[in-house]
Parts: structure tokens; sequence; C-alpha cells
């Protein structure tokens, strides 16, 4: 097990504080000194391993919250909000932080709040802008209302700036007058009753931002669903990996779900949930196929346990949890195709060559990115990867952020991302980035394909972005001929709510 790099001395300490035992007591039961244990309670000294373990047994306290994985999340969170241009002038260096999210966890869990609240009504803004630019209704509406508006104001003036109109020509301008403002009543009567639907509709800023905020909290890790994939996989793998014939059988004898190659596919990229057929186009890779099977077995096979996990959730809607048990059936489907210790044992040896590994697994380029971003297990964790996939609009459809790599919860990225240089070749683009919260990275994006059914249905192409922090691009093969600490290219999350005020590739006005 690694040592905890994070301040967690502050937690253990209330922890031995209502258990109403003092330092030389718990020093004595955990068979260290108390002034090591002053030491630790300080976040004077690292700890992990054994010592860990028994902290955690003494004092009742889950591992994971032993982790340090949240406080590295609020260290990271509180240095994006002081890298924003409304804190120009405040002076808060990484040391500071660390002792704030140390000292004060609570505090600093309160900012980590306001600065998401912050961020996500800045998106919001965002969204509105689109929307009052595109929401032809709402267009409508607001014309009409200027254009009664207009009226009245003319007729107005007219009474105010002719003194000798006769009696009749002021009655009639009266009478416009009234007749616009009648019938601006009910044109703003149906404003105000559009947006009391809309509110009544207010969620958050999407269902999937939702999902995405809960993968992120357990840390893109499930260790139940690992051990769910282990189990299911042994009935269906052979040596050569995931048996498709046996996968087919068993969806047929025990689902009833039947498994067809048929040039009559819909061009769907993934069947209802509890469909009894899956069809797949001939053109449709192995890997692909094999994936959507599993997916279809994971989420009737283990039902209750994905069920349980959704419930583990924080979600609002009925919406974002059906994402949610598309997202954990796709990732114990992934698990299975992909076992973990196998898996992480050829990504170390081939250096985090996601090409490499894609083919000696036998999988697509995404899916092999995509499982090296759950390889989060205690005591066995592959490299950290941020993850994110675009689409040729630009839009982001998939993300796992780092601490200190800033990734917008919806709409595009930052155009200096080499994310969007991919989509101009067919190989692998590297870039070494510095984030406005000082976090340095290497960024590695390359262009997928899905596949397209017949003549004339264009391919669906996407962009994948790996991200490492700069201290592990050694490890993999992306660093190699790379100037790791030379000057990095300066991004920053998207547009709207960077503080990169200067930047020439600006396309919008910062909020």
């Amino acid at each position: 097990m690694p040592k905890v790099r994070t301040p967690i001395g502050a937690r253990i300490r209330r922890k031995r504080l209502a258990a109403g035992l003092s330092q030389v007591t718990l020093a004595r039961m955990l068979g260290i000194s108390a002034s090591y244990l002053n030491l630790i309670e300080n976040n004077k000294r690292s700890i992990g391993g054994t010592l860990l373990l028994r902290i955690g047994e003494r004092l009742g306290i889950d591992l994971e919250h032993l982790s340090g994985d949240s406080e590295a999340r609020n260290i990271a969170a509180i240095g994006d909000l002081m890298a924003d241009s409304l804190m120009s002038g405040i002076e808060l260096d990484a040391a500071a932080i660390r002792d704030l999210v140390a000292r004060f966890p609570e505090a600093a869990a309160a900012l980590v709040r306001l600065h998401r609240t912050y961020a996500d009504a800045t998106m919001e803004i965002e969204m509105l802008q689109h929307r009052l630019k595109s929401d032809p209704l709402l267009s409508e509406l607001l014309h009409e209302i200027l254009n009664r508006i207009a009226g009245i104001k003319s007729g107005a003036e007219i009474l105010a700036d002719i003194p000798d109109l006769t009696e009749n020509e002021r009655s009639r301008f009266v009478g416009n007058i009234n007749a616009e403002a009648r019938d601006l009543v009910p044109v703003t009567q149906n404003l105000v009753a559009y947006f009391d639907q809309t509110s009544a509709r207010q969620r958050p800023v999407s269902p999937l931002r939702e999902v995405d905020e809960a993968l992120i909290t357990h840390n893109n890790h499930f260790p139940q669903l690992e051990e769910i994939a282990a189990d299911l996989r042994r009935d269906l793998a052979s040596a050569q990996g995931i048996d498709e014939d046996k996968l087919s059988a068993a969806l047929a004898e025990k689902f009833g779900v039947s498994c067809t190659i048929s040039t009559e596919a819909p061009a769907a990229r993934s069947p209802a949930a509890g469909a009894a057929s899956l069809l797949f186009p001939p053109t449709m890779p192995r890997p692909a196929r094999i994936f959507r099977m599993l997916h279809a077995y994971a989420a009737r096979a283990a039902a209750g346990v994905l069920e349980e996990t959704t419930n583990g959730f924080e979600l609002s809607t009925d919406e974002a949890r059906e994402l949610a048990l598309r997202a954990i059936s796709s990732y114990v489907a992934g698990a299975m195709m992909m076992p973990y210790d196998e898996f992480l044992s050829t990504a170390e040896e081939c250096r985090y060559d996601v090409e490499l590994i894609s083919t000696l697994a036998g999988v697509s380029f995404e899916q092999a990115a995509h499982r090296l971003v759950t390889l989060r297990r205690k005591g066995r964790e592959g490299l950290p990867f941020g993850y994110l996939r675009a689409d040729r609009s630009g839009r982001l459809t998939k993300r796992f952020p780092l601490p200190g790599l800033t990734i917008p919860g919806f709409g595009h990225g930052c155009l200096l991302w080499p994310i969007y240089d991919a989509f101009a070749t067919n190989d692998v683009v590297r870039q070494v980035s510095a984030f406005p919260g000082g976090g340095r990275f290497l960024l590695i994006a390359r262009t997928v394909a899905k596949h397209a059914t017949r003549f004339g249905q264009k391919p669906l192409t996407f962009s994948i972005m790996l991200a490492c922090d700069i201290v592990h691009a050694d490890r993999t093969v992306y660093g190699d001929g790379l100037d790791l600490g030379g000057m990095p290219v300066e991004v920053g999350p998207s547009c709207v709510p960077c503080p990169r005020l200067g930047c020439s590739h600006r396309q919008e006005i910062p909020v």
C-alpha cells in the first residue's frame, strides 16, 4: 500500500478524541510512540501499510476514509479556486491550502462546495446564453413582447409630442395603445408560464453531470463490482479471453436474449435496457460486439448488486439513476473483458502504450483507455489517469478529472487541448500542458471511429484523451523524447470559466 501524502491527521485526532483516548493510550494500542502519533495527527508524517490499517481498526474508521482521497480532491479544488481571476490579489500558496484542509477540513469542504456551486452557475449561465439565442419559442415570445412595447411607445410619443391632434386622432392613438397593452398581457403571461414550466423541471446542470460526479466521488473504482466481474467471467472465458459463443449461449439460455449479426441492425449504439434481442451490424468489430453482449449479461446477472451500487449514489432524478445503472453495467462489462490484475500487469509491462495494450488484450483503443482509469485498487493501483472523450463538434461526452486537472462538466473544452488536434491526424498527439491551478500534465489524444453499418452512412468519430500528472510521464512511452521540464502549453478548462484573460485563443468573454 502506498504511503498517504494527504493531510488526514485532523480526522485521526477527531476520532481519537471522540473515542475518549489520549495520545499515549492510542499510541500504546498501535505499538508506536506518543510523539510519533502526535506528528501523524499534525500531518508531519505520512502513513501507510499496516499502521494505517491498525489506526482504522482501533478507531473504527473505514479505510476508504483514511485514504486521503477526499482531502486530495479538496486541495485540488481549492487550488482551482485560487487560480480564478476573482481571487486576484489573494495569496494562498500550496502549503497554506494543504494546511487549511488539514486544520479546518469542514471549512475547506465548504469552500469547495461554494466553488462547485459557482462553477455550476457559470455553466448554467452559458447554457442560458445559448438558449436565449436558439430557443425558437422564447425568441418568438420576446419578439412579440418587444413589438407590443414598441407600438405602445410609438403611440405615447405621438400623443406627447404632437399637441394639435384632433379629438378623433387622439382617440385613435389612445385606442391603439390600449389594444397593444391588452395584447401584451397574454403574451407576457405565456412567457411567465413558459419560465414557470422550465423552473418546475429545474434540475442539476444535467443528469449526466450528476452521474459523472458520483463516479468521481468513488474514484471510478468499485471493488465489489470488480469481484462480481471476476465471478461472472469464470463461466464465459477461455484461455484466449471471453468466448463469444459461450457468452451468446449464456444470454440465450439464462435470460432469453438472442444475439444476431444482421444487415438490418439499427444504427443506435446500444439497445434499450431489457431488450430481448441484440442485433449487430456485420461491420461491428468483435470487441464492440463482445462489450455490448457483456453489458447485457451483467445488467441481468448482477442486477441486484448494480441496483445496490446505484442506490448509494446521490442522484436526484430517475434519468440520472438510469444513466448510472448503464454506467456501472458498462463498468462490469469492461472488468469482465479486461481482468484487473492481468490488465494492470500488461499495462505496466507496455509502459502504458495504449495501442499495444489494446492489441494484446484484444480490445479497442477506447476500451483500453477507459479501463486504465479504473485501476485504483488500494495497494495495487495503476498510473492515475484522467479521461476525456469529444465528438467532432468539440462537445465533451465523457470525462474523469484528476486533482488539478480542471474539466468542464458539459459543453466544449479548451481549444488548446490535443483532444481537438487529434482529429487532424491518425496518430497519437501528445502535449505537456499547464492548467490555471498550477498542475502540469502530459496529455495524449487519438481519434477512434465507430463502425458504419452500410454505404452512405458516415462513421461516428470521437477523440479520446488521457492525462497524467507530469511526475508520472516517464513511466509511459508517451513521455519519451519530450522535454518534460520545458515550457508547457498554457491551457484552461473552457473559455467561459478560464482565468487566462490574455489568451489569444479565447472565443468567449469570461463570466
